[in-house]
């Protein structure tokens, strides 16, 4: 075995997310898995340390965020309104995802097969809730930069992501939208 699994995550970079839209600057899978950690880290922190609610392990949350696309390796990005057509689609995709992850996870050493499992395969119920919220977080913040360049493409984007954000009832996001994301419409400047 060669242990391709380090050299292929290496490849997210060209992974080109958005692919349906017209972009004033690209975004890739790997940047996008790094805010999302970041961003999962800090809403779990923000659920325990500023709410005071029992949630998931901040460092397992942004763990699980760095490989949630990690199967868009090998898949590519599906753009979300192909992934989500309908219900026969979104699964075919999740059964996609599934041998993509598996695909990966077999270019690991065996012995470090099961320390990756669960983020690849995003097996662990308890962390998707926040690493989901993140994700949907991440792509809002792209919507409003896009914006802030004067690209109105992302404005039906931007309100159907807030609206899916709001619908998730979760106090830590909604502390984060309330307290934390307007400073991402602030130029630099201003921050």
């Amino acid at each position: 075995m060669a242990n391709e699994f380090y050299a292929l995550l290496g490849r997210m970079r060209y992974i080109t997310r958005w692919g349906l839209m017209r972009n004033t600057f690209s975004e890739n899978i790997q940047e996008h898995s790094h805010q999302v950690a970041v961003l999962a880290h800090a809403l779990a922190l923000i659920r325990r340390d500023i709410l005071h609610l029992d949630g998931p392990d901040p460092d397992k949350c942004a763990v699980a965020a760095l490989y949630h696309d990690a199967s868009e390796i090998l898949t590519g990005d599906l753009p979300t309104p192909i992934k989500y057509y309908n219900p026969d689609i979104k699964l075919a995709y999740k059964q996609v995802e599934h041998i993509a992850g598996n695909r990966l996870l077999d270019m690991l050493p065996a012995q470090l097969r099961h320390s990756y499992e669960s983020y690849v395969l995003e097996e662990d119920e308890t962390l998707l809730p926040i690493v989901k919220a993140a994700d949907k977080l991440s792509a809002y913040i792209k919507c409003v930069e896009e914006q802030k360049g004067g690209n109105t493409e992302f404005d039906s984007a931007a309100t159907q992501t807030m609206a899916i954000m709001k619908a998730l009832h979760q106090p830590e996001l909604d502390w984060f939208i309330e307290n934390c994301l307007p400073a991402f419409s602030l130029n630099l400047d201003q921050l």
